[in-house]
């Protein structure tokens, strides 16, 4: 069959990829897609957004299923656009996506879930937020409502930071008039956090192989919030006992939380998880794989992903029991070759090289995420996270040292990535 992956990040890079390898699929093309993607399958220039184009190009070619990748479509309701029009494609709908396109309609799922998660309080102005929050005899974090690319969610150490953040989110609207109407302001809790990836369809949920993000933008998890600057999988963090935990505790509840409410959950069920000294908290909800845990999970993966992807949309989920998902033992390690100034304003066009070289080295793979191919085979950045650069290894340390090989050969002006992805991993794994 033929496949469609909408997206252009490092996320559909992997999927391309992924899917390009099952023996059932013919061909893969990825709307709008990136240099990377038009070397694994076939690139389409159309937005995401775009759903009377995306739909007229799904039935030109009689794509078998779409998958979605990034959160705006999926909130802005291609799944219902698709199926209107009887076409097959894997995701939430609108009314379930909204899981992570409103925090606050995520955090109220929680508690009327009896989910775990942070103590927090919801307004939609200003002055009341600034009250409430210097009256905390605790640091709070501050989240827009809205999608804000995964930049909205504010960690703050001082009442100072915490007041500023309501002015940037409500009053400034640094991240959209619309994310930044209401606000959750929440008891920042200390722990360390993991990914929890699951594939729900019906009454199924399959968890996949946990993995660790990596948030902040330099070593030492220090300055500002990314989209993630790296991840690896396995997470030693993530015990067989927390994961059950998790799943009985946390997914579960939620996913029938939604069916109760009519607005049943099929697709990726994203839980990024705060382990602390008191149990597992959910920290949020997104609607669909994560960037860049996707680059080390399906790395790991040797189940095909259109017989799983299949499953799920025709509500055969059941047939793959947890136990029966096949995974490389060995450990992936993503790391992220982002723009100079990324996460704030960077420039793109720069030429990148070295990436032949690297993809050449055994057990890599250089994921593109903001890249594009110009006249004359040319990649030139186009974006704030360029490249993952991803491997295997028969450890976590020999993964880490294999994909910093890999990462040294790529090179453009301004390139910066964190040097210690992993190293938290080494420090509680003998894997």
């Amino acid at each position: 069959m033929k496949v469609l992956v909408v997206g252009k990040g490092g996320r559909e890079h992997a999927l391309v990829w992924k899917l390009a390898q099952s023996p059932r699929v013919e061909c893969v093309y990825c709307a709008p897609g990136n240099a990377g993607t038009g070397l694994d399958g076939i690139n389409v220039p159309i937005d995401v957004n775009d759903f009377e184009s995306l739909i007229k190009f799904a039935k030109k070619e009689s794509i078998g299923f779409t998958v979605v990748g990034p959160e705006d479509p999926l909130a802005n309701g291609i799944v219902d656009a698709f199926q209107s029009e009887g076409l097959r494609i894997f995701g939430p709908s609108k009314a379930a996506a909204q899981i992570e396109a409103s925090k606050v309609y995520s955090k109220k799922l929680m508690r009327h879930a009896d989910v775990a998660t942070a103590e927090f309080r919801v307004f939609d102005h200003p002055e009341p937020a600034r009250k409430y929050i210097e009256t905390r005899e605790y640091p709070v974090v501050v989240k827009a409502d809205g999608l804000a690319a995964g930049k909205g969610v504010i960690v703050c150490s001082t009442t100072e930071e915490a007041l500023d953040a309501v002015n940037r989110i409500m009053v400034r609207e640094e991240f959209g008039r619309t994310a930044g109407r209401q606000i959750v302001v929440e008891k920042r809790l200390d722990g360390e956090e993991v990914s929890i990836l699951a594939i729900v369809a019906g009454r199924t949920i399959i968890p996949l192989a946990a993995a660790q993000d990596h948030k902040r933008a330099f070593d030492g998890d220090m300055g500002p919030n990314t989209g993630g600057m790296g991840a690896y999988s396995p997470a030693p963090l993530a015990t067989a006992e927390l994961l059950n935990d998790i799943e009985i505790n946390s997914l579960i509840p939620t996913v029938h939380a939604m069916k109760r409410a009519r607005t049943p959950f099929r697709g990726i069920l994203y839980a990024g998880v705060l382990v602390t000294n008191q149990g597992p908290r959910i920290l949020e909800y997104n609607c669909r794989l994560g960037d860049p845990e996707t680059q080390p999970v399906l790395m790991r993966l040797k189940t095909d992903l259109c017989d799983l992807i299949e499953a799920a949309i025709e509500d055969r989920l059941g047939e793959f029991a947890e136990d029966r998902l096949e995974w490389d033992p060995r450990p992936a390690v993503c790391v992220v070759i982002a723009s100079g100034g990324y996460p704030g304003p960077f420039v793109r066009g720069k030429m990148i090289q070295g990436l032949d070289e690297a993809a050449q080295l055994p057990d890599v793979k250089v994921f593109h995420g903001g890249t594009r191919l110009e006249p004359g085979g040319m990649i030139i950045t186009d974006g704030g996270r360029v490249v993952g650069v991803t491997a295997l290894g028969d450890t976590i340390a020999a993964a880490r040292a294999r994909a910093y090989e890999a990462a040294a050969k790529i090179s453009f002006p301004g390139a910066h990535y964190r040097k210690d992805i992993g190293d938290k991993a080494i420090g509680r794994s003998s894997v």
